[in-house]
């Protein structure tokens, strides 16, 4: 069993971002509740390919200005004030640790469940999800359904009859890898993410993702706020860069990497928080050393 302990609030934590002000200002309690986006999708990326980063905030304002001619800040981004948006990822994994392990070992073919949302408010969706690794493609499956139905699914038991069409292929094959594994909840991570998107077919998106913090949990719930919350020294100082395309890679891209000479590396949010937490006993059992 994971074991959650009772930890201290980090409110007010910041990256040493330039980016935005304190959290002081914008609590997590209260963060984005006025307006959400409403089609934060529940679709399928299939084959899709992904390039990750670790920056320092400097250079992540520089790119942000790079990529402007050929990309669009996403919609969602639109909606904010701060021009950027919230994410927590409730994350399943068995009792030692085996989704994890294997991220950390760098295992080809992998896979991990979690169940994400973009708000605190009870009436919007959550979004189960299976993201898998095939050497160096990413899959991801994706189905919407309610907060109130997501304690009987990691129950194991069926999708209770809904007034709203649910991609209940995905949720029993969500339900398949968890009953296969016996993973149950065993952390949240959250951070804010700043979009950028292309309009063609190639679904091109470059995302910078900051304030990464994780909460060690055995509670079948997905939510922004409340007490617990630890900074993820991962990204202390720094920004998380991910480039997603599912066709070709742009040119111009070739040319922003050579220029802010980027170094591909693997960054798992889940695996380093977990890593993160063990360290510092919150999480059991033990991770080995990788």
């Amino acid at each position: 069993m994971f074991e959650g302990k009772s930890l201290k609030q980090t409110s007010g934590q910041n990256t040493g971002s330039r980016h935005r002000k304190s959290n002081a200002n914008t609590p997590w309690e209260s963060l984005r509740t006025a307006k959400q986006p409403d089609k934060l999708a529940g679709h399928t990326l299939r084959y899709r390919h992904e390039l990750k980063y670790r920056i320092s905030e400097s250079k992540a304002e520089a790119i942000a200005q790079f990529i402007k001619p050929y990309l669009q800040l996403d919609r969602y981004c639109k909606l904010q004030r701060s021009g950027d948006y919230p994410i927590v990822s409730l994350y399943l994994d068995s009792c030692d640790l085996q989704l994890c392990r294997e991220s950390l070992g760098g295992h080809k073919n992998r896979f991990k469940l979690r169940i994400r949302s973009y708000t605190d408010e009870p009436d919007y969706p959550r979004f189960l999800e299976i993201k898998r690794r095939i050497n160096t493609i990413i899959i991801k499956n994706r189905a919407r359904v309610m907060n109130r139905d997501v304690p009987t699914l990691l129950a194991g038991s069926p999708l209770p009859p809904q007034n709203y069409t649910a991609d209940t292929e995905t949720i029993n094959q969500f339900q398949f890898y968890m009953n296969n594994i016996r993973a149950r909840p065993a952390v949240l991570v959250r951070y804010t993410r700043q979009a950028y998107e292309g309009g063609s077919e190639n679904r091109l998106r470059v995302t910078f993702d900051r304030e990464l913090a994780y909460n060690v949990t055995s509670l079948p719930e997905v939510r922004l706020s409340g007490g617990g919350w630890q900074p993820n020294p991962y990204t202390l100082g720094g920004v998380i860069l991910e480039i997603k395309f599912t066709g070709h890679y742009p040119v111009w891209l070739s040319r922003m990497v050579k220029c802010f000479n980027l170094r591909q590396q693997s960054i798992s949010k889940y695996a380093s928080s977990i890593k993160e937490s063990c360290l510092l006993k919150f999480c059991a059992p033990q991770l080995a050393e990788y």
